[in-house]
């Protein structure tokens, strides 16, 4: 399978994308990637790869460049040979299977329903995350493609979670959670009370509210809110955990006896931390558009970029893109 990799998005474009790309071709012999970016740039960093490997990776060259900063729909629109816009061109084309980018958020969203194209029947795109808990993975949507949400955009975020959780967990009837400041019916906003009815009376498992202390929990499979809240708990998370990562380091720094008792504690340690580590998972996929959109992390290194990769990858061989179609078709 090709993906097109953005080669220029990201805080560390185009070493980590390049050195990314190679991770994921060498970790798997189905996996071909065409690099999107300026040549020169590129070829840098791909030319001490083994043979093997290089012969599954391209470059495709691409002028222009999206940044973190530029706006996102008319930079999409006006910048027509920017990394972005061409690799999410190549699975409009069905050139490249999917596309993978760390770069512009909002430039991202705006290039799959303006480049890639909504499916048909589904009114908002939704990133999706999973997120670990301590009864498993939950799935979060959205984390920032759709800021602003009528009652349909959540009901439909539900289906397409739901869809996408089944694939990606095998489990049969995942459950569904509506986002919440409370257990109870009454509480929400109305485009949270409607969402609710909506929900409560479709096909889908729906389990009611879920508030934020059950987040870390878990035992939703799926929890559905709108962009501005679904990305503010995303951040709040990645903050925490390096607080909790940092103060850890600095109290066993001021005594001795701590630091044998971490010394001991170590693997167990390293295993906690692996399980909030977003590169081994590196990539959101954005449901609702008419291909594979993959989101990876701003700050991406080359393992987060060989995870994307390989999210996408896993999207592309379950076909999950046809199954939304299906859902919404029928």
């Amino acid at each position: 399978m090709l993906f097109a990799l953005d080669a220029m998005g990201g805080d560390n474009a185009p070493e980590a994308p390049c050195r990314g790309a190679i991770l994921a071709c060498g970790e798997n012999p189905n996996i071909s990637v065409a690099l999107v970016g300026i040549r020169d740039r590129i070829e840098r960093y791909i030319h001490d790869a083994e043979a093997s490997v290089v012969s599954r990776v391209s470059i495709v060259n691409a002028s222009e460049v999206i940044g973190m900063g530029d706006n996102p729909a008319s930079s999409i629109r006006s910048k027509k040979n920017s990394s972005l816009r061409v690799a999410i061109e190549m699975v409009r084309s069905r050139e490249a299977t999917g596309c993978i980018s760390a770069g512009n958020t909002g430039a991202i969203v705006a290039g799959g329903v303006l480049v890639a194209g909504r499916i048909k029947g589904i009114d908002r795109p939704a990133l999706a995350i999973p997120i670990p808990s301590l009864k498993g993975l939950s799935l979060l949507l959205d984390v920032g493609a759709t800021v602003r949400c009528k009652p349909i955009n959540l009901f439909q975020f539900a289906h397409m979670g739901s869809i996408y959780m089944r694939s990606l967990s095998g489990v049969e009837r995942p459950s569904v959670g509506l986002f919440s400041n409370g257990a109870e019916e009454i509480k929400g906003d109305d485009v949270i009370g409607e969402a609710r009815e909506m929900l409560a009376a479709s096909s889908l498992n729906f389990s009611g509210f879920v508030e934020g202390n059950l987040l870390p929990i878990g035992g939703t499979d799926v929890v559905v809110c709108d962009g501005f809240t679904g990305n503010a708990l995303i951040k709040f998370g990645e903050g925490i955990g390096e607080f909790v990562k940092t103060l850890i380091r600095e109290e066993i720094g001021k005594r001795f006896i701590p630091k044998i008792g971490a010394a001991l504690m170590m693997p167990a340690l390293r295993e906690i931390w692996a399980r909030f580590e977003y590169e081994k998972n590196g990539g959101s996929p954005l449901l609702g558009v008419d291909g594979i959109v993959i989101k990876a992390h701003g700050n991406s290194g080359p393992n987060a970029i060989a995870g994307a990769l390989r999210v996408a990858y896993s999207f592309a061989r379950l076909k999950g893109t046809d199954l939304i179609k299906e859902s919404f078709e029928s």
